[in-house]
């Protein structure tokens, strides 16, 4: 007789006990107002991507689940155990089942400007926008992977008119491989920004993007020192170059307005 390993992935079950959480500390009637009108809890995931790039924004996704039913779930998984094509799959499956998605990006301007923890915390800032904006209203609870809630160090000048952000926070390590919401974010927030770096490579196409990324790979390193940094690349980042090379990119720069401006409505072009 065989015996088959169940592998469980990740599901639902930190979102409902936040919900859980939330109803307890409501008031008898507040907990009645929620059974009766129906209006689900929203709780949201987050995940970034990108950190770690010697180029290219950093990218942060955010899944909103209306709870307690949020309905069928994708089979959703940590976004770096899928293939890419997987993941693409998955896209439509994720936005048709979370009540409100998004993800935002920080530039690598702003990455030198503000270092890349308040950079990451911008790209959350930004999505978070988005969903509280299309949702109409905050989400009631954020679950974030990690032991770090970075997302306060949103540099004040960046996040003018950007919505409130969460008012629970709750952190979660490897929370990509157990939370629905989590292992979702993390999933949009790859395939966006693979298919911006992917465009990015037929601009700037000695820096092989369309395989790694803007990681450190050794094509990747090779090149900057061949043909020197791009608008793209995070010069405050330790790119192996020397100083005169640091000061004086081969390629032009874009225009940093516009570059931000597209950012922040979620744009990324060449």
């Amino acid at each position: 007789m065989t015996t088959r390993t169940v592998v469980h992935g990740p599901d639902l079950s930190v979102e409902l006990s936040l919900v859980a959480e939330r109803l307890a500390l409501a008031s008898p009637a507040g907990a009645g107002d929620v059974g009766r009108t129906g209006r689900p809890l929203l709780v949201a995931g987050m995940d970034e991507v990108g950190r770690g790039a010697l180029a290219g924004p950093v990218s942060v996704g955010v899944v909103v689940a209306a709870l307690p039913d949020a309905g069928p779930q994708p089979a959703v998984r940590d976004s770096k155990v899928l293939s890419a094509k997987r993941r693409e799959a998955l896209v439509p499956e994720i936005l048709a089942w979370g009540a409100a998605a998004a993800v935002g990006h920080a530039e690598p301007g702003e990455i030198d400007r503000y270092g890349i923890s308040a950079a990451l915390a911008l790209a959350g800032r930004r999505a978070w926008h988005r969903v509280a904006t299309d949702l109409g209203r905050i989400p009631d609870a954020l679950v974030l992977d990690g032991r770090d809630n970075w997302l306060p160090r949103s540099p004040l000048q960046a996040s003018v008119g950007l919505a409130p952000g969460p008012g629970a926070v709750h952190l979660q390590v490897k929370a990509d491989a157990t939370c629905a919401t989590v292992a979702a974010a993390s999933i949009l927030a790859k395939v966006e920004r693979d298919g911006l770096m992917t465009g990015l490579a037929e601009a700037f196409p000695d820096y092989g993007w369309e395989g790694n990324k803007g990681y450190g790979a050794a094509v990747h390193r090779q090149a900057i020192l061949d043909r020197g940094p791009s608008p793209y690349h995070r010069m405050s980042w330790n790119l192996g170059l020397s100083r005169g090379q640091e000061s004086t990119p081969v390629w032009p720069q874009r225009p940093e307005q516009g570059r931000e401006q597209g950012l922040q409505q979620g744009e990324w072009t060449a």
